[in-house]
């Protein structure tokens, strides 16, 4: 099924993959796919969880990266955006009714086809909206994940022209108000590199925009007073000590020094009430640290390779 996967110039399909769609809570489709690694003995599978707006396009590079590894990558499209459905008709608004929903459906994705389908054992490698479910859902996988890698972990918000306790009043009271598919802002976010906040690489930020360009169905705008909601009453629970002290696995927080969208501080706090985890910060960099300059992004990749075992973690013994 390569055509629900869509190659452009300067990033094409990574071979040896099989990718289609689950159907969701709700009747939601949901695109997948899972990369296989070409060497003899896989070493095990990561399960990539992308972004809020992202796709899986975006992480054919880093996809690549880990497949030349010896791992496998089994990844999904977020219901509501990229090649998942759309939950608002006919609109870009990034929208859910509950962020238990983006949990519910990495619970499917694993059962339905990374249990049966890919290779033991089992890692998740997450950035920002993707880390927060992780977060979320990690109390109930320690039986199926080894190791968790969370990029920019999106548990509380920076760079806003309000606090973060105002927006969450708002975002609440406007769901209540039956306004949940509403946003606070108008038109789309800036697309040129000069306005930009997530990288610092040229040449990554043109092919990924070119990406959206030729396949704008890929695309969403700003998420919705009801997105808000959901993510910022998961972000107040994730952060708590309650919850942290049920997660067992094994976690790696990798923290962009410059990130505009995630406080440093915030990430900082929670390593230090997070008994599973370790934190390492990559100085200089910014939001996306797969989508960065290769000397950020191969930072990141360098500590993803001594943390999850199978990988160079076998070679160093950096792993343990």
């Amino acid at each position: 099924m390569d055509s629900i996967l869509n190659a452009t110039a300067d990033n094409p399909v990574p071979e040896n993959h099989f990718a289609g769609f689950l159907e969701g809570s709700g009747g939601v489709n949901i695109r997948y796919a899972v990369f296989r690694s070409n060497e003899r003995e896989a070493k095990g599978t990561v399960v990539l969880l992308q972004g809020r707006s992202e796709c899986i396009e975006k992480y054919f590079e880093t996809i690549n990266d880990l497949t030349a590894r010896g791992l496998w990558v089994a990844t999904f499209d977020w219901r509501g955006q990229a090649g998942s459905d759309r939950l608002i008709p006919g609109s870009r608004t990034g929208h859910i009714l509950r962020f238990s929903d983006y949990e519910a459906d990495l619970s499917l994705f694993l059962e339905k086809i990374v249990l049966p389908d890919a290779r033991l054992p089992f890692f998740i490698v997450a950035h920002s909206t993707g880390a927060l479910v992780a977060l979320s859902q990690a109390p109930l996988l320690e039986n199926r994940i080894e190791r968790m890698v969370l990029a920019a972990p999106f548990i509380a918000l920076a760079g806003q022209s309000m606090s973060q306790r105002k927006i969450t009043v708002i975002a609440r009271l406007a769901s209540l108000l039956g306004l949940g598919k509403h946003t606070f802002r108008k038109g789309d976010p800036p697309l040129d590199f000069a306005h930009n906040i997530v990288t610092s690489d040229p040449r990554r930020f043109a092919r990924n925009a070119a990406i959206f360009a030729e396949h704008p169905e890929l695309s969403i705008s700003w998420p919705s007073a009801r997105w808000l909601n959901e993510t910022l009453k998961t972000m107040a629970r994730v952060t708590h000590q309650d919850h942290l002290t049920r997660i067992r696995i094994p976690t790696l927080l990798l923290c962009p020094t410059r990130d505009a969208l995630v406080p440093r501080k915030a990430i900082g706090d929670l390593a230090r009430i997070f008994r599973a985890a370790r934190l390492i910060e990559i100085d200089g960099a910014r939001h996306e640290l797969f989508q960065e300059a290769d000397r950020y992004r191969a930072q990141a990749l360098a500590a993803i390779d001594a943390f999850i075992p199978g990988s160079d973690a076998e070679r160093t013994g950096l792993g343990a």
